[in-house]
């Protein structure tokens, strides 16, 4: 069969249908575009008309951590003046145990209502390839990938480093939305 280019009714349809699919693995995230859409066989015709399907419902695409807050919370985190509501050192767990600990703090503090969840990660490697030759710096490394796929990521306003006062580089500071 010949194959031929989508219209744009079927182009949004087909965009409709893709941004309403939720994968089977939440971190198994594929950015799928309408020019990634296969193109279809051609479709006899057959002399009727039938009713096109109703648009489908498209789901509100995933909040994710702001760059910037509003101006008081930049000069609070600036500052040093804010104070988290809770705290959680992940210094020498393993991988797999850093990141349980890490969703379990983070349920813990929306479950409290607390606003700012202080993580302490560790100084990430002086070097490029210090990180390369150790391990040194894995949860750093890898605690951005949890946040992002993280059962809570809509519940995360915005990730920042810490103030030097809280560990600096060393840590980040988790601002939780409030409840709806």
């Amino acid at each position: 069969m010949a194959r031929r280019r989508l219209s744009s009714d079927e182009e949004a349809l087909w965009d409709a249908l893709i941004r309403s699919v939720r994968p089977l693995r939440p971190g198994a995230r594929a950015a799928v575009t309408t020019s990634a859409a296969p193109d279809l066989p051609a479709l006899p015709m057959t002399g009727k008309l039938t009713k096109s399907p109703p648009p489908a419902v498209v789901a509100p695409p995933p909040r994710s951590p702001a760059a910037m807050l509003d101006n008081g919370w930049e000069k609070r985190i600036r500052g040093g003046t804010i104070s988290p509501d809770m705290s959680i050192d992940l210094h020498g767990h393993t991988l797999a145990a850093a990141h349980a600990q890490l969703n379990q703090a983070i349920a813990q503090g929306l479950s409290r209502d607390a606003r700012v969840l202080l993580v302490v990660t560790g100084k990430p490697p002086k070097s490029a390839t210090a990180g390369a030759a150790s391990r040194r710096g894995a949860i750093r490394g890898e605690i951005g990938h949890w946040l992002e796929t993280s059962p809570y990521a809509d519940r995360i306003a915005s990730v920042r480093i810490a103030h030097p006062r809280h560990g600096g580089d060393g840590a980040l500071y988790l601002i939780l939305r409030r409840k709806k």
